[in-house]
């Protein structure tokens, strides 16, 4: 059954509540296809490979977590930039991208989803105070090794996550934000846990852990965000009777 552009794109602005978020990019439509949508395609990010893909799977539409337009970025439509939305234009698919909107959804976001996934319990957020924070705080169901857990993180994202830590501590609260969000730690270090999660890792990263007595996991910023579209694209399906595929582009970082 299709649905009309405008009709979806309001929905998931309205789920998701796009408009409170102050963001480094555009979300929403990014760039309008045709009117009508019957199979919608859902990917991390908007790459080429992944235009290429959802194109040859005849999508109308492709959502993803990862646009186009980032604040700071060379405006010029040249190169990689201009190949891109000459592949959409071309193609009469319409783009779709959420960031932090999908980041935070408490049900189908990124870090709902992992928490989900992980079986996390008592799930609170990890800053009470912002009301953009897109991490969170959960309990085990039980007590684990630090090494138990990272096992239970490979088995979801089929990669060996990096682990700073001592494999045998006792692990009972974790704090977490998928992709780029290594910062946190900090926080997360306040709040008591004896774990945080994310995607990615930077150099000063390891200093802090092992500073402030907190075992860290990088779990990979494209693994860990795998999950939220995926939540975002099967409801939209449901609601729509829409035909969806996840196109799962590889990146190691």
């Amino acid at each position: 059954m299709p649905v009309a552009l405008q009709d979806l794109v309001r929905h998931c602005d309205t789920t998701l509540e796009s408009p409170r978020f102050r963001d480094y990019c555009p979300n929403g439509l990014q760039v309008e296809g045709r009117a009508q949508v019957v199979r919608l395609a859902a990917a991390v990010t908007a790459n080429q490979s992944v235009l290429e893909a959802a194109i040859a799977w005849e999508a109308d539409a492709l959502i993803v977590h990862h646009g186009y337009f980032w604040r700071g970025e060379a405006p010029e439509v040249v190169g990689m930039k201009r190949r891109r939305l000459k592949t959409l234009l071309d193609s009469d698919m319409s783009l779709l991208a959420y960031h932090l909107p999908l980041d935070a959804h408490p049900v189908l976001g990124n870090n709902a989803r992992w928490g989900q996934l992980l079986g996390f319990q008592d799930v609170e957020p990890l800053d009470r105070e912002d009301p953009q924070s897109v991490g969170n705080i959960g309990k085990l169901a039980s007590p684990m090794s630090l090494d138990a857990v990272a096992a239970q993180v490979q088995a979801l994202t089929d990669r060996e996550p990096l682990v700073i830590g001592d494999g045998q501590a006792a692990i009972e609260q974790v704090a977490w934000c998928t992709g780029a969000a290594q910062g946190y730690i900090d926080k997360a270090a306040a709040a008591g846990v004896q774990l945080y999660i994310s995607g990615e890792i930077s150099e000063p990263t390891v200093h802090t852990a092992r500073e402030l007595g907190i075992a860290y996991m990088a779990a990979g910023h494209h693994a860990t965000e795998r999950y939220g579209v995926q939540a975002l694209a099967a409801s939209l399906a449901e609601r729509f009777d829409l035909e969806w595929s996840f196109i799962d582009c590889d990146n190691p970082v």
